[in-house]
């Protein structure tokens, strides 16, 4: 009976870490879907770990922040950026920065979302990036402060793929720009079954 019981309570654990928030607390995430000139990515965001990175991404996704942006820095072996900037390099504005949540236990891992910053670890913004591989240096150590995960691709890595192997070229003082345009056309939240009905 023991057995059974601790079978029972194994499975009971499993079902309820199956979300991978490792936030434990109730309810699901919230779901996006960031529709791109190259195809469609589904992302999860961890609103449990980064409440203060996925509400700055949530609040540019309801402003239409991000509609027409590029990505505007690819790296095949290291990360696909945007956010920031229109066609043409063009910049746009930003609310105020946020507090760095590196320390949330997120880890830069494949097909997740980080937070894009300047040297001062409280500087992030409207831009995030994506790991195309594992980049373990960006996350916080005793000597760095990281870069904060918020969320991860749950659908679609093979369309970052697709972004992250690009023509790229120098342009206007910036490295590594495509060369044609990778437009994210939007980022909505993702529909619910309830909603669908």
């Amino acid at each position: 009976m023991r057995l059974l019981a601790s079978l029972a309570l194994c499975l009971a654990l499993i079902a309820g870490c199956s979300g991978n928030d490792g936030g434990g607390a109730s309810g699901p995430n919230p779901v996006v879907v960031m529709d791109t000139s190259m195809g469609s990515v589904k992302i999860e965001l961890f609103q449990n770990k980064a409440p203060i990175s996925v509400k700055n991404f949530l609040d540019y996704v309801a402003d239409k922040h991000y509609d027409d942006t590029i990505f505007h820095r690819v790296i095949p072996g290291f990360m696909i950026q945007g956010g920031g900037f229109r066609p043409g390099m063009i910049e746009k504005g930003s609310r105020p920065p946020i507090r760095n949540e590196a320390s949330n236990g997120l880890r830069n891992e494949r097909g997740t979302l980080a937070m894009a910053r300047t040297n001062d670890p409280n500087s992030a913004t409207n831009q995030f990036f994506i790991n195309v591989v594992d980049n373990p240096m960006l996350n916080r150590s005793g000597a760095s402060a990281g870069y904060a995960v918020f969320g991860k691709v749950i659908d679609g890595m093979d369309v970052v793929d697709k972004i992250r192997v690009v023509a790229t070229a120098d342009r206007g003082g910036h490295e590594n720009v495509p060369v044609e345009d990778v437009i994210i056309k939007s980022i909505r939240a993702a529909e619910t079954k309830e909603e669908k009905k």
